[in-house]
């Protein structure tokens, strides 16, 4: 047999998809960056996908955790890296979708990346401390209604997505409600649930335990469908409500400038492992629904996310710089 027609029988002959010899990339191992600490759900996603990715790609990938900044180092980092498809990074909703919409960052979100794939993505949940005589999102907006000032909500911090959905349901209903930050997710369920704040719109897998509990009560969930989990559990979209389909999501990303033929090889063989029904099973650990799509889509799916919430920023004067 001929040597090249060897080099194409090999990815049958070994049980590889044909995608991993079509080119000279990868020769070398790829550096996958993780804009958080080793450890927690972002983390989990990125080591889960990548296992997956560098068999399909025949190469190593290795896992970078770069914490701090909330996702700006990793970012800076990421857009200053040699645009030869060596250097990858997982972003997500906060480093491509608020910070751009509400502070001022060392890097431009769009124009300093090139869009390689979406992962997928988790929605939020709108859950109430179970005291409040409300079961449903109708009944609830007629309860701040009737007691203005009085209910207050909890989020993750100043600017996170906990804090900008809820404030685009606030501005949807047109009602107020006071915002009480907190470092994390964590502390503001444990106000929450003790009764010092009455509703929060934490990510779906954070909020599990809890209405699985019975220590909240969900009321609805963003995205543009119901949930595998909480089957029962209608959108907000479908209640009515336009543009409530924020998620936590998940994609890849890499340097601006990448070849085009690199950029469609990785975003192939992304996709490729996002259709397996495994990977689906692992990533339901964090309620994350995998989301293939082109380069191009998540180009426009990002856009899109900044420009949300950058309109709602403006209109409800929230800019973290000041």
């Amino acid at each position: 047999m001929k040597r090249r027609t060897l080099l194409q029988a090999a990815p049958a002959l070994l049980g590889l998809p044909a995608l991993s010899w079509a080119q000279a990339y990868p020769s070398k191992p790829i550096r996958y960056i993780v804009p958080v600490a080793a450890g927690g759900g972002s983390d989990m996603i990125g080591r889960t996908v990548t296992e997956r990715w560098a068999k399909v790609l025949n190469q190593t990938i290795v896992v970078d955790n770069q914490g701090g900044g909330g996702g700006v180092i990793a970012s800076q980092n990421t857009a200053k890296a040699a645009p030869d498809g060596y250097t990858l990074m997982q972003g997500y909703v906060a480093t491509h979708g608020t910070s751009p919409a509400t502070r001022k960052l060392p890097y431009d979100a769009v124009r300093d990346f090139t869009p390689i794939g979406m992962i997928g993505g988790t929605p939020n949940v709108l859950v109430v401390n179970p005291s409040l005589p409300v079961k449903t999102v109708q009944e609830f907006i007629e309860y701040i209604r009737k007691n203005p000032g009085r209910l207050s909500y909890g989020s993750a911090g100043q600017g996170s997505l906990t804090h900008l959905t809820m404030e685009l349901f606030k501005q949807q209903i047109n009602s107020f409600m006071v915002h009480i930050p907190y470092r994390g997710v964590a502390p503001a369920f444990t106000d929450l649930i003790g009764g010092q704040t009455q509703a929060m719109f934490p990510g779906l897998a954070a909020a599990t335990p809890h209405i699985r509990s019975g220590r909240v009560r969900p009321l609805a969930v963003t995205g543009k469908q119901r949930h595998l989990l909480f089957k029962d559990l209608p959108t907000l979209e479908e209640l009515g409500f336009k543009g409530l389909d924020a998620l936590q999501w998940y994609g890849v990303v890499g340097p601006a400038n990448m070849p085009e033929t690199i950029v469609k090889q990785l975003n192939d063989s992304l996709n490729t492992v996002l259709n397996s029904p495994d990977l689906r099973d692992k990533l339901s650990v964090e309620a994350v629904e995998p989301m293939p799509m082109s380069s191009e889509t998540f180009g426009k799916f990002i856009r899109s996310d900044i420009d949300r919430w950058t309109k709602l920023a403006r209109a409800r004067n929230i800019n973290l710089d000041n």
